[in-house]
């Protein structure tokens, strides 16, 4: 395949932002790429800086967040800290094909301290040796180091293979920070452990082919999650599966349909495996002049190899940029969580081992930009969250309706904020 057939817009991707963005075989723009190998709508973007360096595209896409944490409740607790991540792509021809390097890396281990940010009903992972809950736990330093390689191997046909010491598998759709309805959202989802959890495995190949409208893929990975030092890597045998289909019939849309098998997640829990499945749609379009609205609608089940129940969970999220100074964003979510899940007590007065609880989560937010310039722009912002517990947890949570707020500067790119050259990185504000 020729360079210049590789930077010929596919007819489905004609006239959206990234039209004039480097592409992959069959004429895949960089800009559908997510996180790991996942896809996204063509028809709307992740804010991010385009630019080139001698032979090689690059897109940096980055996040800063400066917030005030507040959960109510007996369970609650309030923070002063900073979520944070920053991803960097580069790709060039290789071979007939298209070479993909990226690295995301996060400080969220410094900057909200190794136990994670307060949020209430939120699950998983450890400190100092306990299962976090009621916190959402820090992305360690190294959430991404990956190589992707495309190449056609027919009209219409083309093959991808990833490798990644930290990387994604085809499991789950886009990871929470990287989907268009919840770019700007800085709380994860209460359902993350049951959605999208496998975006940081320390050890992932996946393998696929794929057409300018659909994929197909399967991965090897390291199922165990984590641990405590969040700035190495977490080397585990590859001893996990799963397989992906996503399809895309237009450019406003992407859907996908994942399965897989996660051994041994849970460092505190070794003998606790799992199967997931994950249906994921996502929609996106532009909005005005500047503008842009997505939504996303999730459900996810797992199987667990210690528990009778299967659990499921639910979410449907949006985000619209509504113009160049205000964006509004929501989610609603409901999730089934085990007695260990939420750290509850066990015993002849109190819960047995199998009980499952439903649970929901709704939050709605809204960020004015404030200051703009040099590819950035920066804003503040505000989201508060009504939770929904049954009577027998009120005991707990103070409440069968625990809130949560936090309020929040943010940094990030600016939408379309394209440079040219390394020159263009000089007077970018990080």
């Amino acid at each position: 395949m020729t360079d210049s057939s590789m930077k010929t817009k596919s007819p489905m991707a004609m006239d959206m932002p990234g039209a004039d963005m480097p592409m992959n075989p069959l004429g895949v723009s960089m800009e559908r790429s997510g996180s790991g190998t996942t896809w996204i709508p063509d028809a709307a973007s992740l804010p991010s800086h385009m630019f080139t360096a001698g032979k090689w595209d690059l897109m940096l896409h980055e996040f800063i967040f400066a917030q005030y944490d507040h959960q109510g409740g007996p369970r609650g607790a309030d923070q002063i800290g900073s979520l944070n991540w920053a991803m960097l792509m580069a790709s060039h021809d290789l071979g007939g094909g298209r070479l993909r390097l990226s690295t995301m890396l996060s400080l969220d281990a410094a900057t909200v301290s190794k136990r994670g940010y307060p949020q209430l009903l939120q699950n998983g992972e450890t400190f100092l040796g306990q299962p976090l809950v009621d916190r959402q736990h820090p992305h360690d330093f190294f959430m991404e180091v990956a190589a992707m390689y495309d190449r056609a191997i027919g009209k219409n046909l083309a093959l991808e293979l990833y490798v990644a010491p930290s990387g994604e598998p085809a499991l789950g759709p886009v990871a929470f920070m990287h989907r268009l309805s919840s770019m700007d959202n800085p709380m994860a989802p209460i359902g993350h452990h049951w959605q999208d959890v496998t975006h940081e495995s320390f050890g992932v190949a996946t393998i696929g082919v794929f057409s300018n409208r659909w994929k197909l893929e399967g991965s090897v990975f390291n199922g165990r999650e984590p641990d405590e030092n969040r700035w190495n890597f977490d080397i585990h045998p590859l001893d996990s599966y799963s397989a992906r289909f996503t399809f895309l019939p237009d450019s406003q849309w992407s859907m996908s349909a994942g399965f897989g098998f996660v051994k041994s997640p849970e460092s505190a829990d070794p003998g606790h495996s799992m199967h997931r499945t994950v249906l994921a749609v996502q929609q996106a379009r532009p909005l005005g002049m500047d503008g842009q609205i997505a939504h996303t609608f999730m459900w996810t089940a797992m199987a667990h190899s210690d528990q009778l129940r299967i659990s499921q969970s639910a979410l449907a999220e949006l985000e619209a940029v509504l113009n160049a100074k205000n964006t509004v964003f929501g989610r609603a979510e409901f999730v089934q969580k085990t007695v260990d899940d939420l750290v509850l007590p066990i015993g002849p007065v109190a819960f047995t081992a199998e009980r499952m609880f439903d649970i929901g989560a709704l939050s709605l937010g809204y960020i004015r930009e404030i200051a703009s310039g040099r590819g950035v722009t920066l804003g503040a912002g505000a989201i508060g969250t009504v939770n929904v517990v049954p009577s027998s947890l009120q005991p707990f949570y103070g409440s069968r309706t625990p809130v949560g707020a936090m309020l929040f500067v943010r940094l990030r790119a600016a939408r379309g904020g394209k440079m040219n050259g390394m020159n263009g990185m000089a007077g970018m504000v990080m």
